[in-house]
């Protein structure tokens, strides 16, 4: 079947104190779940000052956890090597390198002065897909983080934990990323979207009421090799654009502006730049029809998204693009109404908003046509908006 089934959070769930009670012998005392991410518009601009509107998906990362009276976390999760991790003082990048996402984490309660954390036993559990583009990563140090909070009795400021959570990517996983990811994982609600101000760190719900309509999540399940370095190059390129514009923010920096200063910045930053700006107004024009209810003008600006990112941004590739061309020649008469790649790029997912009733139709055309023509068979998902990082 085209489209995928969603295990539930109460599956998950069992699923996590199963494995801690197979591992370790113990009765979880802690459970905590953090959902992924996808961003319905405003893309490689979280780092930019931009707006972007994600919602948390119906995806989760659960841990499962109790004390072990010990000086050490240890931590297990399908796959990979377990991590031994001290809790006696500062933490630093070591292996298994997966693990280092949660000594992010803990070294971000360290410097806050919520320390010491006792020692814990913990098993994760996902059915998110790692590197399909929608958060793995940040659902992880959110789902950690919410753990954490319960060893050492405190509940941080929802934007302190996302913040932390950033910082532990950016450290100890040397991922530039901007906060979009942890954001989204942190302050997601049901049937809302999570309009954030990249610049103010305001994050702001936008109803998503409409019970006709899912989310279509398409995972192409490719990734290219070149994803990460392309994006801290991406990064850079923005900052570059940006001083040559002689702007404080992305914020003060018009289309005219490019255009004055298009010789300044010669061809790639200017299309770098010309990204940043017109998807910064185009996330800003999205989220007012979202509040109008005005869901079929979105379908312009998701194009628009889609071909910037394609050409002026250059984080596409051939895979996201065969799947968002097959979107949109079902088109509006068969249930789509707009479609585009979302997240890092150079392969991953895309996103497509379409008609609840005609969703099962879409998944097969979009499932057969793309198979036929990449060789790949796509991980297909729909979703509505649901809660974020807690405690379960």
């Amino acid at each position: 079947m085209p489209l995928q089934a969603n295990e539930s959070l109460a599956d998950l769930s069992v699923d996590a104190r199963v494995h801690l009670k197979h591992h370790y012998q113990q009765e979880a005392s802690l459970l905590a779940a953090a959902p992924g991410r996808v961003n319905l518009i405003g893309e490689h601009i979280d780092y930019c000052d931009g707006f972007v509107l994600p919602l948390a998906i119906d995806r989760h990362v659960v841990i499962a956890a109790a004390l072990n009276n010990s000086g050490v976390a240890r931590v297990r999760t399908t796959g990979e090597e377990e991590a031994v991790i001290s809790l006696e003082g500062p933490q630093a990048p070591a292996t298994p390198p997966w693990a280092n996402y949660l000594r992010g984490v803990l070294e971000g309660f360290r410097l806050r002065g919520s320390w010491p954390v006792p020692g814990f036993n913990a098993v994760i559990v996902s059915n998110l897909p790692i590197g399909g583009g929608l958060s793995s990563s940040a659902a992880l140090e959110l789902a950690f983080a919410t753990i954490v909070e319960g060893f050492v009795d405190t509940v941080l400021d929802t934007r302190e934990k996302a913040l932390l959570c950033q910082k532990a990517e950016h450290d100890f996983a040397g991922i530039p990323c901007g906060i979009m990811d942890q954001f989204a994982s942190a302050f997601g609600q049901q049937d809302n979207l999570v309009l954030i101000d990249c610049q103010s760190q305001d994050p702001e719900l936008v109803p998503f009421h409409s019970s006709d309509l899912s989310v279509l999540v398409a995972n192409t399940m490719v990734r290219h090799k070149l994803a990460d370095g392309e994006y801290r190059t991406r990064r850079e390129e923005t900052e570059r654009a940006l001083a040559t514009l002689g702007r404080g923010s992305w914020r003060e920096v018009a289309s005219h502006d490019l255009e004055s200063q298009k010789d300044e910045l010669g061809d790639v930053l200017f299309r770098r730049a010309r990204h940043v700006v017109t998807e910064i107004k185009r996330t800003a024009e999205a989220a007012e029809e979202l509040r109008k209810d005005n869901y079929a003008a979105l379908g312009p600006h998701m194009a628009a998204s889609h071909q910037s990112l394609r050409d002026d941004f250059e984080v596409s590739c051939g895979e996201l693009d065969l799947m968002v061309r097959i979107a949109n020649e079902i088109g509006f008469e068969g249930g789509v109404l707009g479609s585009r790649m979302t997240g890092g790029g150079f392969g991953g997912s895309t996103v497509t908003l379409c008609r609840g009733e005609q969703l099962r139709e879409i998944a097969a055309r979009l499932s057969v046509a793309y198979e036929a023509e990449s060789g790949n068979t796509p991980q297909l998902f729909a979703t509505r908006p649901v809660q974020g990082a807690r405690l379960l």
